[in-house]
């Protein structure tokens, strides 16, 4: 009998771990808010980049982000597409250095540009927003770009996402969305045309918004499940051990 209870214990304590394991994995990972590019971000040719922004906490909702341009890139060129429920701001600067663009010489670009949200909800717990950006002409010269951000939630509190990640080194606890550049393309116009007129429609930043929340509840679902069945390992190893004992 003794030989049969041990049994019974380790069959328990399998059952248990193996459901620790599945609610470890459906845990989701620590989100940042990241800067991406649809299709390609060719260095001196043009595209269209979307800051992710997700809700991090569970009693208030994002209500402004703030995204700080690099100055020693500059960018001649960026216009943000509207959001429904968020009312945009972009804030110009002097250049120390004019740029040329179309043969025409520039003495200022954008510096920062803000999102607020003008619904009285902004972005939810749960939930996460994608803030469409048309940028160019992006940098020959740099592999990388960094956007310095700024967090504010419906409770005043500020996350700053600024710390530049280097090669080599560990992420940092509060990386800045970071945007990497593709070698050049042969027609860098031509790219441009194609990626500004795929950022041009409001509607497609949904569909993709949607199969990726789709994803991240299929996760949940799975993890739930699995959660379930290692509660039922549980459950079954101890019956089994009793009816054997009363046996």
């Amino acid at each position: 009998m003794q030989a049969i209870s041990r049994k019974t214990s380790r069959l328990a304590t399998v059952g248990a771990l193996a459901g620790a394991a599945v609610l470890a994995v459906s845990v989701p990972a620590f989100a940042h808010v990241t800067v991406a590019a649809e299709g390609a971000a060719a260095k001196g040719g043009y595209a269209v980049v979307d800051f992710k922004v997700p809700n991090e906490r569970d009693n208030a909702s994002t209500t402004k982000l703030e995204v700080a341009f690099p100055t020693d890139h500059p960018l001649a060129s960026v216009m943000p597409e509207p959001v429904n429920g968020w009312k945009v701001e972009v804030t110009k600067s002097k250049l120390d250095k004019p740029l040329e663009m179309h043969g025409k010489q520039i003495s200022e670009a954008v510096s920062k540009v803000t999102w607020t949200a003008t619904d009285g909800k902004g972005i939810l717990p749960g939930y996460f927003q994608k803030f469409p950006v048309s940028v160019g002409a992006l940098p020959q010269d740099a592999d990388q770009l960094a956007f310095k951000a700024l967090q504010t939630y419906s409770n005043k509190e500020v996350v700053r996402w600024i710390e530049v990640p280097q090669k080599g080194q560990a992420e940092p606890d509060n990386p800045a969305p970071t945007l990497q550049l593709t070698a050049a393309a042969d027609d860098a116009h031509g790219a441009a045309a194609q990626n500004t007129s795929a950022g041009s429609k409001s509607a497609e930043s949904t569909p993709t918004a949607a199969a990726e929340s789709g994803s991240d509840t299929t996760a949940r679902v799975l993890g739930v499940v699995g959660i379930v069945v290692g509660a039922a390992g549980v459950a079954y190893g101890v019956f089994a051990g009793r009816r054997r004992t009363a046996a």
